[in-house]
């Protein structure tokens, strides 16, 4: 590893520290060159899916996009951010697990509400009214109907 301070390529591991939820490793390290410290992270580097949006575009997925639609569905509702976190890891999980190398953005949306239909009704008929683009007020019944059964 090279060090930060002064370039150089010799460096020595003093501690490894797994941490508390396994996802990665830190590990400190002294130059030989200018017995500087610094910390470097070792994680695995997973390849999610590309996004095949409806237009035909291909973007990449990400998390923080993942994060802002759930945040803005959620919005002033009684859910954790823990909970907003353990969802985001299990929409994650499902696409790592498809071992596919595109996705529809329409099944990502269903990933989606699924979790949301979970952590909050209201965040679930929100979200499905932008996802699905509802047109009338017929539409918002329908979904509030699917809850009341």
């Amino acid at each position: 590893m090279k060090c930060p301070f002064c370039s150089h390529l010799d460096t020595t591991v003093m501690e490894t520290r797994i941490s508390e939820e396994g996802d990665f490793v830190r590990r400190r390290r002294l130059c030989q060159a200018c017995d500087k410290r610094f910390t470097t992270y070792e994680r695995a580097d997973v390849s999610f899916p590309a996004i095949v949006k409806k237009d035909g575009r291909r973007i990449e997925f990400e998390r923080s996009k993942l994060r802002a639609s759930m945040n803005l569905a959620l919005r002033k509702r009684p859910v954790s951010t823990e909970q907003v976190d353990s969802a985001i890891e299990r929409i994650e999980e499902k696409l790592l697990g498809l071992g596919i190398r595109e996705l529809g953005s329409q099944r990502l949306g269903e990933f989606v509400m699924r979790e949301l239909r979970k952590l909050d009704k209201v965040a679930y008929v929100r979200f499905a009214s932008v996802y699905r683009n509802f047109e009338d007020i017929d539409e918002f019944k329908s979904v509030v109907d699917e809850f009341r059964k």
